[in-house]
């Protein structure tokens, strides 16, 4: 399965950067059986275009996308608990029973065979915005501090339910 090193547990101490679908594929299903016990039966590949999630299952094809970029920076064991994550979607979605995050079955499923209910995140994925804008109110100069330009006469202030302006960050001093 991997070109590196296998320790005592079977795991790859080295990470294949070069890892390819088939690859992937052949791992999921080894995977499944190990740790479901049940064949996995339908694609997995991996989705570059993935951002802020480790992987998904695909409701009506059954197929698994594993983000590329999880892999790359996380390593195989990262990896392999989201495949497990992703598999106990596929596996209780096909025996019509809860495959969603708040059902029962999928926490229990998820946390028999190890796998996360969350992944790392990657560097580089996350943008934060700056704050660009300030909203005042006109009456008691409570300030709202936003990322994004809103429309100030759809709001108005929390505190004293007077009229809100918007500023320019640069315009207006940090208080």
């Amino acid at each position: 399965m991997c070109d590196g090193v296998e320790n005592e547990v079977g795991k790859c101490d080295e990470v294949d950067a070069a890892m390819t679908d088939a690859q992937l594929q052949k791992w999921v299903e080894q995977i499944s059986l190990q740790s479901f016990g049940k064949p996995f039966r339908h694609q997995a590949t991996f989705n570059s275009r993935l951002r802020t999630t480790g992987g998904r299952y695909l409701l009506r094809t059954h197929h698994i996308e594993i983000n590329r970029k999880q892999y790359d920076t996380h390593g195989m064991e990262a990896t392999e608990q989201i495949i497990k994550h992703e598999l106990c979607h596929y596996h209780l979605h096909l025996a019509r029973r809860g495959y969603r995050h708040q059902d029962r079955e999928f926490q229990e499923l998820l946390q028999q065979v190890g796998g996360s209910r969350f992944c790392q995140a990657v560097p580089g994925t996350m943008r934060r915005l700056p704050l660009q804008y300030v909203l005042r109110c006109v009456d008691c100069g409570m300030q709202y501090p936003r990322k994004r330009k809103v429309d100030p006469r759809r709001y108005c202030c929390g505190k004293c339910r007077g009229k809100l302006q918007r500023f320019q960050l640069d315009a207006v001093q940090k208080s």
